[in-house]
């Protein structure tokens, strides 16, 4: 018997899972509601709303990007050098709220972040001011960090631990100091991390709208919003569906940065 048959399975999940579904959104996103042929679904991204709304998710996905970067990548180094690290269990912490639904993890922020929430009534409780962050771009932030976290961490630490100790010590050994060491040896070796776990939190930050809905309290109008808008509130799929396919080019740009950087997979999650 063909070992080829063992794959039929997972070609037909690829069929009806993703060819179809792409297929299908591309259809809508290239013709109006009569189904003539038109590009004014996709140009409609340049008009004020949509644009606005493009600039501000990329700015908001950026800016937590960013913020994942500076915390996973020193936590990674810690971990690397820890036996905690090494046996595992801090990756099982870093893990572990990924088990909950998301939905609820974004909506417990939501209770902390409340005018009357936890983290206000603690505030007020030693005398200090309350924060009024809930239904701001900076809860959207702080909600999109704690999301997607996990997903910087784990391809930064798995190519950190997999960077040879000989490698490391050698650069000491000829002179060079903890800084030399990580600008030359150790950040170069863990770029196929940094690219995966960039590229991880970047997208879905960018195309999110179920987090700018519970803690933008419907103030933060992403891109992700209009869409989903669209496809639910305004029935308009044409428009929803030519809105998507823009997005799909920053997912193809991520996955052709992610070819070039990490072709022999060690960004790739444990």
């Amino acid at each position: 018997m063909s070992k080829k048959i063992f794959s039929g399975p997972f070609l037909a999940f690829m069929l009806c899972g993703t060819i179809i579904p792409l297929g299908v959104i591309a259809y809508y996103g290239i013709t109006d509601r009569s189904g003539a042929f038109t590009f004014e679904n996709i140009k409609a991204i340049t008009t004020g709303e949509h644009w606005e709304a493009l600039m501000l998710a990329l700015m908001l996905a950026l800016i937590s990007t960013v913020i994942c970067l500076l915390i996973a990548f020193p936590l990674g180094l810690i971990l690397k050098d820890s036996k905690l690290g090494k046996k595992g269990f801090m990756v099982f912490i870093f893990i572990l709220p990924m088990w909950m639904n998301f939905l609820l993890r974004t909506m417990a922020w939501q209770v902390l972040l409340e005018k009357n929430g936890i983290i206000n009534q603690v505030l007020g409780f030693i005398g200090l001011p309350s924060l009024h962050i809930i239904n701001t771009p900076a809860a959207v932030v702080l909600g999109m960090v704690y999301d997607y976290l996990p997903f910087m961490i784990l391809p930064i630490y798995n190519a950190l631990i997999k960077i040879d100790k000989n490698v490391i010590e050698a650069a000491y050994d000829l002179g060079a100091g903890f800084r030399q060491v990580l600008q030359k040896v150790i950040i170069p070796l863990s770029v196929p991390g940094i690219v995966s776990g960039i590229t991880m939190g970047f997208v879905p930050s960018l195309t999110t709208f179920a987090v700018s809905n519970i803690l933008g309290g419907g103030k933060v109008n992403l891109i992700g919003n209009i869409i989903e808008h669209e496809f639910t509130t305004g029935s308009n799929w044409n428009l929803g569906a030519g809105l998507s396919l823009v997005m799909m080019i920053f997912i193809v740009i991520s996955m052709a940065l992610i070819e070039k950087f990490d072709r022999n997979g060690e960004g790739n999650i444990i």
